[in-house]
């Protein structure tokens, strides 16, 4: 049961009872970095509203740092800087999507123009494509085992000669990311990356980095807290991946979302006259199930089974999505088409490719990997919870088979770190709760924001919670940390 909730007597004693953000030390100065340079950016960044202007530049950094003088990287980075005067400024603000894979360079105008205007005011706003992202020397895993192949093969095997199909497909996608990514495999990590992140600092010319990181950038964020706690200024994680190895995040997503899909379906039956698909939960889930079987055996235009479980997955992580999954479903059951339930840009287009394939690169290289025995034992264990349960999020089972093995896994929170904001959706199936407060942990003297009775990925600047938006710009801008834990009251499910 979801526990009573306040915005807090915590948000109203703020400013009588919270602690500010001590002066920490600078830390010793590392080597002088060349300045970055900024021009004009690429067509995928997009123009902020003026007066705003979005800058971009190049960082070298190098493939491996233990060969400073081997093979380097561009770093794509761009920028747009505070809108108040310079005694409002607070320094800059990094800012990171998610993924792994995902690209970040646009991400400074698109997540900008949703920050509190104290924010915009007092920061520069700094987004990069990390790493075998977007144009920062992107990843190529080639065809990835058929990845993209359209219609492709069900993504949850069942029966002996499906898992063995099942477990050669992953064993010929790490194939193909070895022949493509090459000698990077090892470096195109989240602990290079997050070095990358202070070559930016320092090439800006900053003692500290402001850090705002949701989902994968949340892990991002605690990465560069363990590796730099004196370069920290104020951190804010937002939908928290938690300080687990990959392959065990991923099992526990999958775990959520089959939850997620049963109050999802329960949602759907009480607005029976707007969907039709049933008068309860159980009723959904069997037209659910029939739109499934007949994709399967019969795909439409190359949309099957492992299509339709990427739509599912992609709506069943914010609530805004679910009318539309909802309708797809019935439209294919009322005629058998399939076009509300396809996604808007192709799954096997360049900038897909390169998400994907820096996802299962960077995940591998961040730490052990599962045996494929444990890969096969852990879907019979998922299909005895549900016996159509989405794998589409298993991204790390590739790992059985990588060519690099790291004898690591990435180093996650520092208590040395300052006080960071971490923030949740008490039901969040993408990066449930318990990892916000797994890593709360790593961080001494964090305060976690839940959002509760609230079922989306993704809070600060996007639900369009005062609450939580309140406590974040003060944070931000003031350097004020509540005193204890912060608990705000969500939306709820939404009307259609």
């Amino acid at each position: 049961m979801i526990p009573a909730v306040r915005r807090t007597g915590l948000l109203c004693a703020l400013t009588a009872t919270a602690a500010l953000l001590p002066a920490t030390p600078v830390p010793a100065a590392p080597p002088p970095a060349a300045p970055l340079r900024f021009g004009a950016c690429p067509d995928s960044v997009p123009a902020p509203p003026p007066p705003a202007r979005v800058e971009c530049g190049r960082l070298s950094v190098p493939l491996d740092r233990s060969h400073p003088d081997g093979t380097h990287l561009r770093i794509a980075v761009s920028r747009i800087r505070a809108s108040g005067p310079a005694s409002e400024r607070r320094g800059v603000l990094l800012v990171n999507p998610g993924g792994p894979g995902g690209s970040g360079l646009p991400y400074a105008v698109t997540k900008r123009a949703k920050l509190p205007e104290r924010v915009r005011r007092s920061y520069d706003v700094i987004g990069f494509d990390p790493r075998g992202t977007g144009v920062s020397a992107p990843a190529d895993c080639g065809p990835m085992g058929g990845l993209f192949d359209s219609p492709g093969p069900d993504p949850v095997p069942e029966g002996r000669a499906a898992g063995k199909a099942y477990l050669d497909t992953l064993r010929r996608t790490a194939d193909d990311c070895a022949r493509g990514v090459k000698n990077a495999l090892p470096y195109l990590s989240t602990t290079e990356t997050a070095r990358d992140m202070d070559a930016i600092r320092a090439a800006l010319g900053e003692p500290r980095i402001g850090f705002l990181g949701v989902s994968y950038g949340s892990y991002l964020g605690a990465a560069y807290a363990a590796q730099f706690p004196g370069r920290v200024g104020r951190m804010v994680l937002d939908s928290v991946v938690g300080p687990r190895e990959w392959y065990d995040f991923d099992l526990l997503q999958s775990r959520a979302l089959i939850r997620q899909r049963a109050v999802f379906f329960a949602w759907t039956a009480r607005h029976g006259k707007r969907f039709g698909l049933g008068a309860d939960g159980a009723a959904v889930r069997a037209a659910y199930q029939r739109v499934r079987d007949g994709l399967a055996k019969h795909p439409v235009d190359g949309f099957g089974a492992a299509e339709f479980d990427r739509t599912v997955y992609r709506a069943l992580g914010r609530t805004e999505r679910w009318a539309g999954l909802a309708d797809g479903l019935r439209t294919y059951l009322r005629d058998g088409t399939t076009g509300p339930l396809r996604p808007e840009e192709p799954f096997d287009g360049a900038a897909s490719r390169t998400y994907e394939a820096a996802n299962r690169t960077v995940k591998c290289a961040d730490g052990p990997a599962p045996t494929p025995a444990r890969v096969m034992a852990d879907i019979r264990r998922m299909r005895r919870l549900d016996p159509q349960p989405l794998l589409t999020g298993m991204e790390a089972s590739v790992c059985a088979y990588w060519h690099h093995r790291p004898a690591h896994r990435t180093p996650l929170g520092s208590p040395k770190a300052p006080p960071v904001l971490l923030i949740a959706s008490a039901h969040d199936p993408v990066t449930p709760i318990e990892g916000a407060r797994a890593l709360q942990r790593q961080l001494p003297g964090s305060r976690l924001v839940s959002l509760h009775n609230d079922y989306s990925h993704g809070v600060f600047a996007s639900r369009g919670n005062g609450c939580v938006d309140g406590t974040a710009a003060a944070y931000l801008v003031d350097g004020t940390v509540p005193p204890a834990d912060v608990h705000c009251s969500g939306p709820g499910l939404p009307t259609p």
